[in-house]
């Protein structure tokens, strides 16, 4: 963790412009854009990419993700670049609790793992790349998004101390025990063999 340098007003500015960006459901915003239905009613009713993925649009599907993950890194290199480090960690952090937790839609929001990816590609790049390979490895052989999500997440911490970047270990930390709250649903289907599958109707 960054040492605390900024004022406490700046800090708690950046917090709320972080959660504000955060928040900006995009799964939503685009399929209602490209009249693919309802997103709350289909598959998962989740807002992120995977369930955006149900609605048979990949290019949806994509640009959720993209998009998803660049507030998380855009709330975080604004804060670093107009105020410092410990602006920008808690600037991230605020917009993945602001995806996670939108008060547009009564604080039931996406899972939050794009989010994370992109929020630690702009804070710590090698951790990033790191959490990203990991996501698509285990993806690639157990074929379920959510089991390869929270093994990224898992491994984001240790990810840090690896690479040499222990100031965002704590950071890590806090972010994967939301995921894997946010993943529990999930990781009881996995552990009854119900999950369904990357492509699985």
């Amino acid at each position: 963790m960054p040492l605390l340098e900024t004022a406490p007003v700046l800090l708690i500015l950046w917090a709320v412009i972080g959660y504000l960006l955060g928040s900006i459901p995009f799964g939503l915003v685009l399929t209602r854009a490209m009249h693919l239905g309802n997103l709350r009613e289909i598959g998962s009713g989740n807002i992120g990419a995977t369930n955006v993925l149900r609605t048979g649009s990949k290019s949806a599907a994509a640009a959720t993700l993209l998009l998803d993950g660049g507030k998380g890194a855009l709330a975080a290199l604004l804060a670093r670049y107009l105020t410092g480090e410990d602006a920008a960690q808690l600037a991230g952090l605020m917009a993945f609790f602001g995806h996670c937790y939108p008060v547009w839609l009564k604080f039931k929001g996406g899972k939050g793992v794009a989010t994370f990816l992109g929020l630690v590609l702009a804070l710590a790049w090698p951790v990033g790349v790191a959490c990203c390979l990991t996501w698509l490895v285990t993806a690639a052989l157990k074929r379920m998004s959510s089991f390869a999500a929270i093994t990224a997440a898992a491994l984001s911490s240790i990810w840090a101390i690896v690479l040499g970047r222990p100031d965002v270990f704590l950071l890590c930390a806090i972010l994967t025990l939301v995921v894997y709250w946010r993943h529990r649903d999930n990781i009881a289907r996995i552990r009854a063999g119900t999950e369904p599958r990357i492509g699985q109707k």
